[in-house]
């Protein structure tokens, strides 16, 4: 049976492969491209009406209501449509696993404790058929996050139309990521999938798995105070790969993306903040909304990874997942919004977005949160997240609103000034099926 499963599983990953979507990186921007008669989304709260944008060498050279458009240039007439900044992705595996199924497509989580070496962008996939898919609902970059128990390596910002990772790496190993234990007793599942008991952190059943998590704690505050000594000499007699990997992390060039959804896990984080002074990001942040202010006190960001989920805790509203992003803004947190759902793999982002929206955000607000924000906390707001003079042009056109489900449907897209194919392998098998039926398209 496992040699059966084995040669499936092979033939259903070959079939994928072979089955290649036939879309190219778009050459660079060869001459002046003005995006005209458009509502401007500018991404930082502000709108602009019947607006033009001119895009120059890949750059956002004017942008407003009376930008002249010189006769024989190159537009895009946008009129009645809606203009975006490219959407940004704030925490995903894109790229390092296609297939979950199949172990061979796979390629986010290494072995052991503590990996602070690892860099996922070395294993970053241009190729992934995934890519595609959510650059057709608007999203444009996104961070690659390795997996773990613990400390589990660096990310890197990668923007979506690219031939290597070379290509795509838009910021390079900008975040640290550790997964931070529970803390908690755990449900112990019988063979049936009924509850019962609860079930220890060791082997045996029978540790304290609070007691166990603490440890795991402490050898990490343990890791990173030798990693300060280490960092601070002069000179070694040797290299460690591994205190050479968080250097960064105390001269703040490099940010702790910390993997915590519930209150204790939160405080631990900050606990890290008072000893060694790092620039910390929540990353999942479901009870984030429970120590808003605190969070803002020590200027910690987050990172709402799926607002399309189930509360945490017992007695949480059954929409507080929702209401979460207006609560942290009422409070002041610099937050973004992601899309974790391993059946969407980032598609949803724009429309996690508009459900935030409809539970206390605004609509520009829950826009900044998919795009500025989003940015500013992977450290590349200074080149991209709004539409404004300077920035690189990653911009995206839909017919309807790019929040709502119902209307959103992304025309046109630009990465870089580059106006990007927006096929992707499940258009082409639409089409197919369209013609082989002699279908009527839906748009």
């Amino acid at each position: 049976m496992r040699i059966l499963f084995f040669i499936l599983s092979i033939g259903l990953f070959a079939s994928v492969a072979n089955s290649q979507s036939n879309v190219l990186p778009a050459k660079p921007q060869t001459a002046p491209i003005y995006i005209k008669n458009a509502t401007i989304h500018v991404g930082n709260g502000k709108v602009i009406e019947n607006g033009t944008i001119k895009i120059v060498e890949g750059k956002i050279a004017e942008v407003g209501a009376d930008v002249a458009v010189p006769a024989g240039a190159n537009v895009t007439d946008a009129k009645g449509k809606h203009v975006y900044p490219g959407l940004v992705l704030a925490s995903s595996n894109l790229g390092l696993v296609e297939i979950s199924s199949v172990r061979a497509s796979s390629d986010v989580r290494e072995m052991g404790d503590m990996n602070p070496s690892v860099r996922s962008i070395v294993a970053y996939n241009t190729d992934s058929k995934v890519i595609n898919t959510l650059r057709s609902n608007g999203v444009l970059m996104a961070n690659i996050v390795p997996q773990g128990s613990l400390l589990a390596g660096s990310s890197s910002v990668v923007q979506l139309d690219a031939w290597n990772w070379k290509d795509a790496s838009y910021a390079t190993d900008e975040g640290m990521h550790l997964y931070m234990p529970m803390m908690m007793a755990r449900p112990r599942f019988g063979r049936g999938g009924g509850g019962g008991g609860r079930m220890g952190g060791g082997p045996d059943g029978n540790t304290d798995p609070v007691k166990a998590d603490l440890q795991k704690v402490e050898e990490v505050k343990s890791f990173f105070r030798e990693a300060k000594a280490y960092n601070a000499a002069t000179t070694h007699e040797e290299t460690n790969l591994k205190l050479e990997a968080v250097k960064n992390l105390f001269t703040k060039k490099q940010k702790l993306y910390v993997h915590a959804s519930t209150v204790r896990q939160m405080l631990v984080a900050i606990d890290f903040i008072k000893e060694f002074g790092f620039e910390v990001v929540i990353v999942g942040g479901s009870e984030s909304y429970q120590i808003a202010d605190l969070l803002k006190q020590h200027n910690v960001s987050v990172i709402l990874q799926q607002p399309h989920s189930l509360p945490t805790g017992e007695d949480d509203d059954v929409d507080q997942p929702y209401k979460t992003a207006a609560a942290l803004q009422k409070a002041g947190v610099l937050f973004a919004i992601s899309d974790d759902d391993s059946q969407t793999r980032g598609r949803n982002l724009a429309f996690n977005a508009g459900t935030a929206a409809a539970y206390g955000l605004g609509k520009e607000e829950a826009l900044a949160a998919i795009t500025l924000n989003a940015a500013k906390m992977l450290g590349v707001g200074d080149k991209t997240g709004s539409i404004e003079v300077g920035k690189d042009a990653n911009i995206v056109i839909s017919e309807g609103d790019l929040l709502d489900m119902k209307s959103s449907n992304v025309t046109d897209a630009f990465i870089q000034g580059r106006k990007i194919d927006l096929s992707d392998k499940q258009k082409q098998l639409n089409d197919r099926y369209n013609q082989k039926y002699n279908l009527k398209k839906p748009f």
